[in-house]
């Protein structure tokens, strides 16, 4: 049965692609692929002449026949194994060649796959992080798996399998003459008509596979979306009608791939069909031919063999040319991934921060957007001596995250500065920047390993005696004891076999390994409880003792005892000082502390 006829993915450069793909990656191999090439042609070659000799034989015993019953000396079983002998020895080779040419086609695609998936890796970390806001990470791992993978396997089957089918279709076409003229005639004629048929019917078809293509994507995301809200339908008792909705599009699945299933199995029939019209043609005009001693009975079956080869090197072609076209489209999105600008991580005569680094904090009058047409910080000035604790409050959207972003240099500013010590950070490399902070964020991540492992992330070198100090500090070391194998445990995928408070103190006791001098805490305690937070607050005032501290917090409660609050709305500073003095001024401050209070009164 054929292959579903897909719907073509069409690279926007085809030209171009092609040729940047062989600059960057198949021109290292461009002894390989002549070798590739050659063993194509040869193997090619000596599988076409075959047929050719082993009419020879055929020839041989019939001539040997009639001669026995005329009188004569009867079949040469000489000349016959001399033939057959000649006919093995060329297939062997023939296997041989197309073998080698097989390896060296798999080594050159794993060698440009393995490539390519390094370079990949590589570029994520150069990449801005305003790259990652305008794509989904499904898109980005689509090129880094899907991709890859296309470019690797249609390049390993598809390349190597256009070289073959290109020569047997030459080679096929060169035999047949030698043959006969007008009965290769005869054959090429027929090609159109299977052409025609296979083109309307392909045409019809194709809007069926499109619809399925469609359908399909409909069923298997309505299973994924129900699937993923398991327990909300249950609660919702949706049962029924989620049940009857995938009825209802299972039933349109069903109704378009029958018709495009059948449609697409009646090409198999009319190709042979043809195909066995065009040998009854041959079978008679081969027979007149030699009846009048034209062309011998081997030639005969030669030929007949040649033109039930000549529709297959045609057919393999028309399936690669869609593979070929989604292999360059998988290369296009993988070359302008490569192609995609990056962040400057060492700028020119870069300065350094000292190695010990005090923790004075200076923002002078930074400006910043993340669309150059759309400004989040207007105008943020700040002075945070050594040792502050600085908690940063205001309304949802008033640029509290984004100001710890820019201290870390996920992003660049528009214009203003931000200076460590003195040294505007904009000259520093961002991982001579980002070694002197620790960042607790609001969302955990915590990757599949031991509980060991995911502590001692930021400092892979640290003994289990530094482990279990932190996990002390940060009141997550008796939670530990009581889980199977302690810090040998492994956490899934997902992180799902510990609860998301016991997440966020892992998250903070690997803050705590690192020793920082200047800290960052976004919403770092959202995910626990009433009591552990007041646990983990007083953990946190001892360790933020004598470092600089920027403290994002919605509950303003538990930053009284800040020595600066800066109060932000629409991307500016509009209140700043002590917990007290704020409240005295009866300002945006003691409305937002206000209403929360009157929401826990409530």
């Amino acid at each position: 049965m054929p292959r579903p006829m897909k719907k073509q993915e069409k690279a926007k450069d085809f030209k171009g692609t092609i040729n940047k793909l062989f600059k960057m990656y198949l021109f290292k191999y461009k002894f390989q692929l002549l070798l590739i090439t050659i063993f194509a042609i040869g193997g090619t070659v000596f599988n076409i002449v075959g047929p050719k000799i082993l009419g020879n034989a055929t020839t041989e015993i019939f001539n040997g026949l009639v001669s026995k019953f005329s009188g004569g000396a009867g079949i040469n079983f000489e000349n016959i194994a001399n033939i057959l002998i000649t006919l093995i020895t060329l297939y062997v080779i023939g296997m041989i060649l197309s073998f080698a040419e097989g390896v060296i086609m798999t080594y050159v695609a794993q060698k440009i796959s393995y490539k390519m998936r390094n370079d990949l890796s590589e570029k994520l970390n150069r990449l801005p992080m305003k790259y990652f806001d305008k794509r989904t990470h499904g898109e980005i791992l689509s090129t880094i798996t899907n991709d890859i993978d296309t470019l690797s396997m249609n390049m390993n089957q598809n390349l190597t399998e256009i070289i073959r089918s290109t020569c047997t279709l030459i080679g096929i076409v060169i035999m047949m003459f030698s043959i006969n003229v007008t009965m290769t005639f005869v054959t090429i004629l027929m090609l159109p008509v299977t052409v025609i048929c296979i083109s309307i019917i392909a045409k019809k078809s194709q809007k069926f596979f499109n619809m399925q293509q469609e359908y399909l994507a409909k069923v298997n995301g309505h299973v994924e979306e129900i699937y993923g809200g398991h327990n909300i339908v249950k609660a919702f008792n949706r049962e029924k009608d989620t049940i009857k909705e995938f009825d209802a599009k299972n039933e349109d699945l069903y109704r378009t791939a029958w018709k495009s299933q059948f449609l697409s199995g009646l090409m198999r029939p009319i190709m042979m069909f043809v195909g066995n019209i065009s040998y009854v043609v041959i079978s008679i005009l081969g027979g007149y031919y030699a009846f009048k001693g034209i062309i011998t009975v081997g030639n005969i079956q030669s030929f007949i063999q040649y033109s039930r080869q000549f529709t297959q090197p045609i057919a393999q072609l028309a399936e690669i040319s869609a593979s070929i076209q989604s292999m360059v489209a998988a290369a296009e999105r993988v070359i302008t991934f490569l192609n995609e600008k990056e962040e400057i991580q060492q700028p020119k005569n870069a300065e350094k921060l000292p190695e010990e680094v005090k923790g004075n904090v200076k923002f002078d009058h930074v400006v910043f957007g993340y669309d150059d047409d759309k400004t989040i910080i207007n105008d943020f000035s700040a002075d945070i001596k050594a040792g502050q604790k600085v908690a940063i409050v205001g309304p949802t959207g008033a640029g509290k995250t984004t100001i710890v972003k820019l201290l870390m240099r996920f992003y660049d500013l528009k214009s203003g500065a931000i200076y460590v010590d003195g040294v505007d950070i904009s000259k520093c490399s961002r991982c001579t920047v980002r070694e002197k902070f620790g960042m607790v964020l609001q969302d955990t991540w915590l990757y599949s390993g031991t509980i060991k492992d995911n502590i001692k992330y930021g400092k892979p070198e640290a003994c289990d005696s530094e482990i279990i100090e932190v996990a002390k500090t940060a009141r997550v070391h008796h939670f530990i004891k009581t889980l199977p194998n302690g810090y040998d445990m492994v956490l899934n995928e997902e992180s799902s076999n510990i609860s998301s408070g016991q997440k966020q103190l892992l998250t903070m006791a690997r803050v705590l390994l690192m020793n920082p001098r200047i800290l960052i805490l976004d919403e770092a305690t959202s995910s626990i409880d009433t009591r552990t937070e007041i646990e983990i607050q007083k953990a946190m005032d001892n360790m933020m003792e004598g470092r600089t501290s920027f403290v994002i917090a919605h509950r303003l409660s538990t930053i009284k005892n800040a020595d600066l609050i800066l109060v932000m709305q629409h991307g500016d500073i509009v209140e700043q000082g002590k917990h007290e003095e704020l409240l005295a001024k009866n300002g945006e401050y003691a409305k937002l502390y206000n209403s929360q209070f009157e929401e826990e009164e409530e």
